[in-house]
């Protein structure tokens, strides 16, 4: 069977997921079901319903809407997963003081704000690490060698990659976080014998791709490279003037990043495949074949979020 050919028209879906500790998340047109694995090997079932918000038909304006949503949602997820998965044993271990504190003393509405405010400082690691660092580097060996200004670029739009490659291969190692790999891996190959119009079985999914074009780490590598073209054009005058200009861009880059995404996801023309490519190599460091458990879970958590017809779960 050739699987490159695939996903058929008929079953080319928006369905998507993420990958969390010892479970998936999955988010369909209506719905969106979180599986985890439990300690005694049952598996935890959660879903909600979507809402559907007004920003979803405004071009541009969705992709920044879509991103903070998810970054909120997807934070709350793994909190909750890391809570299913481990033993009470571990959890003991695990929460400190200032955990058992809030539990005590604050309620849902307090802890949705911390989880809000975790996850903002999980994006302003990013934008230290991928925007800042990669100007401020070039900057000061600007001071100690005569640079001109593509030259500066092309250094700039170099360290913004090794960073970006060297994080992505440095969490890979991490035992916790390949293993999160592997349930990513789940996802994706579920998705895509959804996709193929196959029965969502074990052995039918292991069968398929682990690498998928509409991926969170394609989508960030998109962020990357569409960054070193539109960053390209700004002013090396200072380097602080310089990060702030590509602060004032970033939501810019984001919008542009996600329609982009968006059409390759549902587009398998020629010119959708190349953009596509770079991520899916990418995701050799992000995705894992899982074991038959972990596509077990993927099954549990996509089954509630189908549309009863395929066409209405399209792009």
């Amino acid at each position: 069977m050739d699987l490159e050919k695939r996903p058929t028209e008929k079953f080319r879906t928006s369905v998507g997921g993420q990958a969390l500790m010892e479970g998936i998340m999955m988010r369909g047109p209506k719905k969106i079901c979180c599986a985890v694995r439990r300690p005694d090997g049952t598996i935890d079932l959660s879903c909600s319903d979507v809402c559907s918000h007004w920003y979803n038909k405004v071009p541009l304006l969705r992709g920044i809407c879509n991103m903070v949503d998810n970054l909120y949602n997807g934070y709350k997820y793994l909190m909750h997963s890391a809570d299913i998965a481990m033993t009470e044993e571990e959890q003991e271990e695990s929460e400190s003081k200032l955990d058992k504190w809030l539990d005590e003393h604050t309620g849902p509405a307090f802890q949705n704000v911390l989880m809000g405010i975790s996850a903002f400082a999980g994006v302003i690691l990013a934008i230290f690490l991928f925007t800042f660092l990669p100007t401020f580097l070039t900057g000061a060996l600007g001071k100690v060698v005569e640079l001109g200004r593509w030259p500066r670029v092309i250094l700039e739009s170099v360290l913004k990659l090794i960073i970006f490659l060297s994080y992505m291969f440095l969490c890979s190692r991490m035992k916790e976080v390949h293993r999160m790999f592997e349930y990513h891996g789940a996802e994706h190959k579920t998705i895509a014998c959804y996709e193929a119009g196959e029965e969502l079985t074990v052995e039918n999914i292991r069968r398929h791709s682990r690498f998928h074009p509409r991926c969170g780490t394609s989508f960030l590598f998109l962020v990357i490279l569409i960054g070193i073209v539109l960053y390209a054009i700004l002013p090396w005058e200072s380097t602080a003037l310089r990060v702030v200009y590509k602060l004032a861009l970033l939501p810019v880059l984001v919008a542009v990043s996600y329609e982009v995404i968006k059409w390759a996801g549902r587009s398998n023309s020629l010119l959708a495949r190349a953009v596509s490519q770079p991520g899916l190599w990418l995701q050799r460091l992000t995705t894992f074949e899982p074991d038959d458990s972990m596509i077990e879970v993927a099954i549990a958590a996509v089954t509630p979020v189908l549309p009863d017809r395929p066409e209405d779960g399209a792009w």
